[in-house]
């Protein structure tokens, strides 16, 4: 196996992240409905978080404009520099948020953005969503002009289909830009992005997939099989089929091999489905778990440090196909 901590190309950019990056989502303050999805998380945690995993060996981190309207943004910047990191030592990705919005917008608030991660360049501006008031085509036309500005080092895109990935891509082209990214909820629980057509563009194009929600929303973990009780206290994770008993049910043979993984590797089952995720695919994947904790850093950044067999892996496949 190759080396698993190697830093990969995002897409056809010349930026190289590691496989392993840190969602920032949680980093939101409660500040808007977005944001009421996590906890508010104390200024010295979320630093101690970020540190942590630089010193994990993660390199890039992936916020939103959405995520608190700029409080994740805000507090990824604090902490990137309490942590000591200058500008161009880290990969900082963001997110223009669409709804409700033409592609004009687009320009209209990036000052915002870098203002609120100053001093850190965005290395990454993505499309969050693939609705607003104009289309892609659009979109990526303003993108462009970020580009050419020298205000943004790469273009993503975010939640696209296949078909809409492409004609992203192609209107990129136009200017000889590529396509960065598609980010993109997958896990060993979700694996839509393999029969939908997303993936085998995403190779084809050489665009980066980067995969949200890689432990399913914890439910990898087996600590909801285990303990239904906790199912109590998720918020609006509850209202999922795959956090209903049917759903449980189905996911419970993949949670059974993730465990006698994991105690073979001696690993957690979490760090089993993060690696399955960043090593199935190639180069082609990489994952952005989050972290409230500091034991989560910990975890995302150990999912770096073996690889799984191929034996494993093909294991892994077969158990999880029901989900593609």
């Amino acid at each position: 196996m190759e080396n698993i901590k190697k830093l990969r190309p995002l897409g056809r950019t010349g930026i190289m992240v590691t496989p392993i990056g840190l969602g920032c989502w949680q980093f939101s303050k409660q500040n808007n409905m977005a944001g009421k999805f996590w906890p508010t998380l104390e200024d010295n945690l979320i630093e101690r978080i970020v540190s942590l995993s630089i010193d994990g060996g993660i390199n890039w981190f992936d916020t939103a404009e959405v995520y608190g309207g700029g409080e994740s943004e805000k507090a990824l910047s604090k902490a990137l520099k309490a942590a000591g990191r200058k500008p161009g030592e880290v990969v900082v990705a963001t997110k223009w948020w669409p709804m409700f919005r033409f592609a004009s917008n687009i320009r209209k608030t990036i000052n915002e953005r870098i203002s609120l991660l100053e001093p850190y360049p965005i290395d990454l501006y993505q499309v969050h969503q693939p609705w607003s008031f104009s289309g892609e085509k659009s979109e990526m036309k303003a993108m462009t002009e970020l580009f050419n500005r020298k205000l943004i080092k790469a273009i993503g895109v975010s939640n696209f289909s296949a078909k809409k990935m492409e004609n992203s891509w192609t209107t990129l082209q136009i200017s000889g830009i590529p396509l960065a990214s598609n980010q993109v909820r997958y896990n060993l629980l979700d694996r839509r992005i393999e029969s939908n057509g997303v993936l085998d563009l995403a190779k084809k194009l050489g665009i980066t997939i980067i995969a949200y929600s890689p432990l399913a929303q914890g439910i990898v973990t087996g600590k909801f099989h285990d303990n239904p009780e906790l199912l109590k206290n998720i918020g609006f994770r509850r209202y999922s089929s795959q956090f209903k008993p049917e759903g449980l049910e189905k996911s419970r043979p993949v949670i059974i091999l993730l465990k006698e993984l994991a105690v073979k590797y001696n690993v957690t089952p979490s760090q089993v489905a993060l690696n399955w995720l960043i090593q199935y695919s190639g180069d082609t994947v990489v994952a952005i778990p989050g972290a409230t904790k500091e034991i989560h850093v910990k975890e995302n950044c150990g999912a770096m440090s073996f690889s799984l067999s191929d034996e494993d892996m093909a294991r892994l496949d077969n158990v999880s196909a029901i989900f593609k």
